[in-house]
């Protein structure tokens, strides 16, 4: 059974899905020097406005442009339902925290409304869902991982369309602090694979999507961005947040994820990579391309426009794969300028044949995910 993508809904710091997609071809970059809170210093983040946004505002804006898109209106009965988030509600509960310890505890009585599983929960609603509902959580290969459980719900015959994607919401006091104890945050912007990189910047935004069987698209006459051929996940199991020595968990993701697909490394014309910009992530990614596919495919990721949107960052990662599918165009992988790694990095906007390409996450806890996505004919 073949699945589709016939509807998308994003938005970034760069902008919604249109302007998103033409920034990102001029190589323009969302991230800004930013001080999101007055007790934590300035840092680079790429931010939808001056104020940390709302979770629930832009879950619900994502859905209604997935489904205009997409050119169907609610109830949608049996549309399955797979939104996750790697964060889910922490900015939320951060100042239910704050609240309640200057005595405030007016706030407390919605606190059922930011448990992991309402984004999920209030995108079936919101579409009038009777299907299954799913909230996948899993760090940064959380939005890859919707996508396919979407895949195996339309596969296995339990609705007839499906909603996932992922929406993150990550600059909060907790996470800032973290990844700064971590080391893991850079100080002046983001360079992902670029002999100058030195951490991750945050971003925010998500994307979703609508899944249906090619045949279902086809009988409504839907406009088609691209297919999901297949998909794999492992665990490296060796380290909260370094990736494994060998590679070999990564490696595997990676080969299952083509073998499901039909699909040769040579096949590949493109990778958008997980692309962090860290020490670490960067150098084990790009030994993983070298080693698998030495026919040198284009490669560029967008974190260095959008800020890494962890949970989400998957689902950002496969809109602008399928979007340079249909558009048989290639983006540059911003912020990049002195490559220390000889892979085959694209540098400027361009019209390419594109047929096949990989989308990959690497989440801390070790987790690998790799999706492959075909132009569609």
């Amino acid at each position: 059974m073949r699945v589709v993508i016939t509807g998308l809904g994003l938005r970034c710091a760069l902008g919604d899905r249109l302007q998103a997609w033409q920034k990102l071809q001029q190589g323009e970059s969302a991230i800004q020097l930013r001080q999101p809170f007055g007790d934590l210093p300035i840092i680079p983040v790429a931010m939808l406005g001056k104020e940390p946004v709302d979770l629930e505002a832009l879950r619900r804006s994502l859905v209604e442009a997935t489904l205009t898109d997409a050119g169907l209106e609610p109830p949608l009965k049996n549309c399955g339902i797979v939104v996750g988030s790697s964060r889910g509600f922490q900015g939320q509960w951060e100042r239910l925290r704050y609240g309640y310890q200057r005595g405030d505890q007016k706030d407390l009585g919605n606190w059922l409304a930011y448990l992991p599983n309402q984004l999920a929960i209030a995108s079936a609603q919101q579409v009038g869902s009777q299907g299954p509902v799913l909230a996948p959580m899993g760090a940064c290969t959380t939005g890859l991982w919707a996508i396919a459980q979407g895949f195996e719900l339309l596969q296995r015959g339990d609705c007839d369309q499906v909603l996932v994607g992922a929406v993150e919401s990550p600059v909060t006091p907790l996470s800032i602090t973290g990844f700064q104890k971590m080391g893991a945050l850079a100080t002046t912007g983001c360079f992902p694979f670029d002999q100058r990189r030195e951490g991750l910047v945050l971003g925010e935004g998500g994307a979703i999507f609508l899944l249906e069987t090619l045949e279902s698209a086809q009988q409504r006459n839907a406009k088609i961005y691209g297919e999901i051929l297949g998909w794999s996940f492992t665990c490296d199991a060796h380290h909260m947040n370094a990736p494994q020595g060998n590679h070999q968990a990564a490696i595997k993701a990676i080969a299952q994820c083509l073998d499901r697909s039909g699909l040769k490394p040579e096949d590949i014309d493109h990778i958008h990579p997980h692309g962090t910009s860290t020490r670490l992530n960067d150098q084990a990614e790009a030994t993983i391309i070298e080693t698998l596919f030495p026919h040198r495919p284009c490669v560029s990721g967008s974190k260095g426009a959008t800020g890494h949107i962890l949970g989400a960052s998957g689902a950002l990662g496969v809109a602008f794969s399928v979007l340079m599918l249909r558009e048989q165009r290639l983006f540059p992988c911003v912020g990049l300028e002195q490559p220390e790694f000889a892979l085959n990095f694209v540098t400027k906007a361009q019209d390419y044949s594109l047929r096949n390409t990989l989308c990959f996450s690497f989440g801390f806890g070790g987790q690998n995910g790799a999706i492959a996505l075909q132009k569609y004919s």
